[in-house]
Order: structure tokens, then sequence, then C-alpha cells
């Protein structure tokens, strides 16, 4: 059951926050919902957004300008929590970049992470069902995009779900886990020791081990202070090697703030309305 935590009307249609309680991660979780006038007629697109480390539902839903955009569109955008909370889990708190605000869209397997740390499968299994039952969106015209660790999220989801996501791109995405010591550390953690089962959440390894998506949007800024986590050039290289169809904007001057977020946003809507519909 979905509760309505609040809801304003907003650019003809309404935003709302919402929470449920979740069988994949065992407790509740909160999401926000925009809903465009154009939903009163018939089901819409879904655009499913996965925030940054740090960030909440609410993130992107006050600071990146969407609803307007969504509004034209035509869009219901989702916008779920980047992980669990208030598990009672030792040092969930401890560590900006692991634990709370920071589940990376994986299933851990380590305990006592693999308790509630299932964002993986709440993203995939679960949430786009109570999407459907409760909002007029349709999940057969779905989309996909995150920011930074929710770049990451968008890609490998998109990539390990064929046909399930009809578009997807990413902003300043974390392309490399595997290549960074922020995901490394993250994946030890949440995964173990075991590299071949980090290799499900490493999105340049997914492309040259034959995994595809829909044509990839990605823009990156050239100041991003995060620049040497995200592995722009590695993307680029593993879709030219793998023919995976990729447009990859370098923005320059550009940081890694929802300012830089807000700036290209429009691009990213007209490349999943080019797909999905409106």
């Amino acid at each position: 059951m979905v509760e309505t935590v609040s809801l304003s009307r907003c650019h003809g249609g309404a935003q709302g926050f919402y929470r449920h309680t979740s069988r994949e991660i065992g407790r509740s979780m909160g999401f926000s919902v925009f809903t465009p006038a154009a939903a009163s007629k018939a089901r819409v697109p879904i655009l499913l957004w996965l925030s940054g480390l740090t960030c909440t539902e609410e993130n992107f839903t006050i600071k990146a300008g969407a609803q307007r955009l969504a509004a034209d569109a035509g869009f219901l955008v989702v916008a779920p929590d980047t992980s669990p909370r208030d598990t009672g889990i030792e040092g969930e708190d401890d560590d900006w970049a692991f634990g709370t605000g920071a589940g990376f869209y994986l299933d851990a397997t380590v305990e006592p992470w693999s308790r509630h740390y299932r964002m993986e499968s709440y993203i995939v299994r679960e949430l786009p069902g109570v999407i459907a039952d409760a909002f007029p969106g349709d999940p057969q015209r779905m989309g996909i995009f995150g920011h930074s660790m929710g770049g990451h999220g968008a890609l490998s989801l998109a990539l390990k779900n064929p046909g399930m996501f009809r578009s997807v791109s990413a902003l300043a995405p974390m392309n490399s886990l595997m290549g960074c010591q922020m995901g490394i550390d993250a994946l030890q953690r949440y995964l173990g020791d075991d590299r071949e089962a980090w290799r499900a959440y490493d999105v340049v390894d997914l492309i040259r081990s034959g995994h595809r998506a829909p044509p990839i949007l990605a823009d990156q800024g050239t100041e991003d202070e995060f620049l040497p986590n995200l592995l722009p050039d590695a993307l680029a290289a593993a879709c030219r090697d793998a023919g995976q169809a990729l447009t990859l904007n370098m923005r320059e001057g550009y940081d890694h703030s929802y300012w830089f977020i807000q700036s290209f946003l429009a691009d990213h809507f007209e490349h999943h309305a080019r797909a999905l519909g409106s």
C-alpha cells in the first residue's frame, strides 16, 4: 500500500512524495512521482531517475527543474530513495560513500548488508509494479536515467535487463566501479572479495562482456571534481570497441552539481521522448 506524504499542484499536473513498505528491502522506502496532466486521459510513459551518493528522493525532485520538462513531454517521473534507511546496521551512517545514501543500486551479499541493501531487486523487481498499480504510468514504455552513482545504476540496470528499459541516459555517471577506489571499496564491503561477482555492477565490464542497452546518451562536465572516479573515456572506449551506441558530450567548464544537471536535462528528456513517445 502506497502512503501519500504530500501532494502539490505543479505545471498542470501533480508532484507527490510517497512511502511504502518494500518486500525486497524489508523496510519503508520513500519515492517521489510527478504525474503530468496527460495522465488524466491515458497511461503515460514512465521515466525512472536514480540519484547519486548522499541523495534522497527529494534532491532531484526539488533541484533539477524536471517537472516542466515532464509536463511538456507527458512523462510520469519517478525518483526513489538511494538506499534503505534506519536499518539498525552498525556503521551504516559512518561513511558518506557507503551505507545510508549509498546503496549503489546493487544487491548486497555480505552480512549484515544483505538483510536490507537490495536496491537492484527493488528497482527492477518491485518498484515498477508499485508504480503501475498506484499511478497512471505504462511499464511497457519505461526509460531510466541518473546522475553519478545513479548514472552507474541506470546504465548497469539497462544493460542487464534488455527490453525492460526502452531508453537510457546518464549525467556524470560512474562508469567503472572496479576502476576507481570508491567503487572498489563499496563492492568489497557489499559483495565480498570475489571479483567475479563485482563484474555484474561494472558498466564498462558489462559492455565488454556482451551486454547491450538502447542507445546511451551521457553528459560529463570537464571541471567535475569527481572526474577521476567517473572514467568517461573508459565508457567511450568500451562502447566503441563493442559497437554499443553512445553519444558522450564533454561539457566544457561544468562541474558535478545540480546546476550541471539543470543545464542539460532537457536534452535527456528529448532523448527519452524519441524512444518512448509522449
